[in-house]
């Protein structure tokens, strides 16, 4: 294991945050490694999006104690060492590719022979070099968020903090911009990502914490949590309940749950299940491995959030 990874870059511990009577960060305690990608997950209202206004020192916690590179989060000591991706892109339309990236580096003092390189470097990183000098206005959503992630990386920070970094994205454009993260945390730098994507989640973040109405639900490995929480395969049916009971009480080891026309098993020995599955008329079927959607759901329920 890399040395790298036993240096904290972020440490929590009983941090909470109140609004007046209302507690929305309720004690929680987790720590992110240097070299790493670290995810937050968890409901909308659970908590994350002022977990990270914490982190980024724009909103003092309540109570507990919360370090940053190795600071008490607060001032420009932090901030010149972050980049932030926000949830939503906040790029200047009236400026072009090259001018939002020169402008926003300005706030860093970056200037010069340097500044010119580190933009071209970057322009070159996120595959815009031929909008170089084209205004935002014009470019697509995609390639406004590869360009709000080149410009979270103008000062070269050490935490790289991205909430929600590939909503709304084609494919394309979110492979695109996962293997980009994968690239960063290969050189060294320390990824925070919110996402609502499970399976971002699971290709990208060596441990996370999943959260729900304040407080940490259970952390580890998406392999950890998975095998911690769901049996190793999952069958969707649809069809019969009275058909699928019947095939049920035939198949043991099987953990059943229904959603709406759908029923889903899961279950460490599938064999049986699915052959049995194959002979019934007028049900269909999904065979799956779990996945780190599973876990979320299993720990956050399935009602809706608003």
């Amino acid at each position: 294991m890399d040395a790298s990874s036993d240096i904290l870059v972020v440490s929590a511990r009983a941090l909470t945050k109140h609004f007046g009577t209302s507690e929305v960060v309720s004690g929680i305690d987790f720590e992110v490694r240097a070299g790493r990608c670290f995810g937050l997950l968890g409901p909308n209202g659970a908590g994350k999006t002022t977990t990270l206004r914490m982190i980024q020192g724009v909103s003092d916690p309540t109570g507990g104690e919360l370090s940053v590179l190795g600071y008490l989060v607060e001032g420009r000591a932090v901030r010149q060492r972050m980049g932030i991706v926000p949830q939503i892109d906040n790029l200047d339309p009236d400026f072009t590719v090259v001018e939002n990236l020169r402008v926003y580096a300005a706030y860093f003092r970056l200037r010069g022979f340097d500044l010119d390189a580190r933009i071209d470097e970057l322009v070159k990183f996120v595959e815009l070099g031929d909008k170089r000098d084209v205004r935002i206005d014009t470019l697509s959503g995609g390639m406004r968020r590869r360009l709000s992630i080149a410009r979270a990386l103008v000062n070269d920070p050490e935490l790289l903090i991205l909430d929600e970094p590939t909503t709304g994205l084609d494919p394309q454009v979110r492979h695109m911009i996962w293997a980009r993260l994968r690239d960063l945390k290969a050189s060294g730098k320390t990824l925070l990502l919110t996402t609502h994507y499970m399976e971002e989640a699971e290709r990208l973040c060596d441990e996370l914490i999943v959260m729900d109405r304040g407080r940490i639900l259970d952390r580890g490995s998406p392999v950890e949590l998975i095998a911690r929480h769901v049996q190793g395969e999952v069958i969707e049916v649809r069809g019969s309940s009275r058909q699928i009971s019947g095939l049920l009480e035939s198949v043991p080891e099987v953990r059943s749950e229904e959603v709406g026309d759908t029923i889903y098993l899961y279950t460490d020995k599938s064999e049986a299940l699915v052959e049995r599955l194959k002979g019934e008329p007028g049900l269909f079927y999904l065979h799956r491995p779990a996945n780190l959607e599973d876990v979320f759901l299993k720990l956050t329920g399935r009602e809706l959030r608003e």
